[in-house]
């Protein structure tokens, strides 16, 4: 088994390593000590510093990656809704293709066949591309 043995003196302190699973393995190591020292050593400040700004970075990263860009194709979307006109031609989310004929706060009408003249009304949000403006 692992047998170690620590002796402590006043100004020396004497390490000794028994069988670590050879038998030709034993080690001494002899370790000057300051009694005016504590035995306990400080970590660096470094590592901490460094965790922050990791995470810190990490935030930033998911800002970006969770909030800003959903958030930008929403401002795209709105601003593509709110310069549609009379007579374009756009494609819905379901991919009903049509011509709008009016606009209004609440739903947008579009003309989906010619020949029938078959017209449908959508939100606003239902519109996904305008293919072109006439």
């Amino acid at each position: 088994m692992n047998d170690f043995m620590i002796l402590a003196e006043a100004e020396t302190d004497v390490i000794e390593g028994g069988d670590l699973g050879s038998d030709s393995a034993t080690t001494t190591q002899t370790i000057q000590a300051d009694p005016n020292q504590p035995l306990t050593q400080d970590l660096p400040k470094k590592s901490n510093n460094f965790t922050f700004i990791l995470l810190g970075l990490m935030f930033v990263v998911f800002y970006f990656m969770i909030f800003r860009g959903p958030k930008k194709k929403q401002q795209q979307q709105k601003k593509m809704i709110q310069s549609l006109q009379k007579n374009a031609r756009v494609q819905t989310v379901g991919g009903i293709l049509g011509t709008v004929l009016e606009v209004g706060d609440n739903e947008i009408t579009l003309k989906v066949d010619e020949s029938s003249n078959t017209k449908i009304k959508v939100l606003p949000s239902a519109i996904s591309r305008v293919i072109e403006n006439k």
